[in-house]
């Protein structure tokens, strides 16, 4: 789980910032306090609410070899992210992490079908098959899931913003006091109050696609 929720998986999570570069660039944030708070909104509002809530779903299709129940939720991340650079991320590290459990699980039917998956495997469905493969509780996947969306973020931030280390680690101190509590009201989430819904990432994401200079990919 350490090794999943690392930085240095190589999927590409630190190339992208989730409209964070252009909450920067139209003034929404522009130091600590803002970045703690904008973080903290989208773990709780986007995280929680949509992929934390998937990847406990998908872990339970995946251990059951449930292939249309992973299916479709597969095709809720897709469907639900709202501009295309959002959607190219989870695309593009749900097919690095795919590639990357070929290595590892290459007589495991269910890599195959997650590699199968059209147009792609998303990230949180990647992720959760990842979740199965080392035993671990739901609970813990989706700490190890939130804890490696949580450094990503904060690393944007240091860059996008500038902010020092000092204060990168003080955000992702409150940002990891904050998961238990955001990965246990997903796991407790019913399936049918499961949401995407943040209008103002979403259109700082579409703004980002046109912004004039860009350090990451969303």
């Amino acid at each position: 789980m350490m090794w999943l929720a690392s930085p240095a998986l190589p999927v590409g999570g630190f190339s992208y910032s989730e409209g964070l570069e252009a909450a920067v660039e139209f003034g929404h944030v522009g130091n600590e306090a803002q970045a703690q708070t904008w973080l903290l909104a989208q773990l709780r509002l986007s995280l929680g609410r949509a992929d934390l809530h998937i990847v406990a779903e998908a872990m339970a299709a995946w251990q059951r070899h449930d292939l249309p129940a992973a299916t479709a939720l597969n095709d809720w991340v897709r469907h639900t992210r709202e501009t295309s650079e959002l959607r190219q991320q989870t695309e593009q590290m749900g097919r690095s992490l795919t590639e990357w459990l070929r290595q590892r699980q290459p007589d495991d039917a269910r890599v195959a079908q997650l590699a199968a998956l059209a147009p792609a495997p998303t990230w949180p469905v990647a992720f959760a098959l990842a979740g199965v493969f080392t035993g671990a509780s739901a609970r813990d996947v989706l700490l190890a899931h939130g804890f490696g969306w949580a450094e990503n973020m904060v690393q944007a931030a240091i860059k996008a913003v500038p902010l020092g280390q000092s204060a990168g680690q003080r955000i992702l101190s409150t940002l990891a006091d904050a998961l238990p509590a955001v990965v246990d009201e997903a796991l407790a989430l019913p399936a049918v109050q499961r949401q995407s819904f943040a209008p103002m990432l979403a259109i700082l994401s579409a703004q980002h696609e046109a912004q004039y200079s860009r350090l990451f990919r969303s």
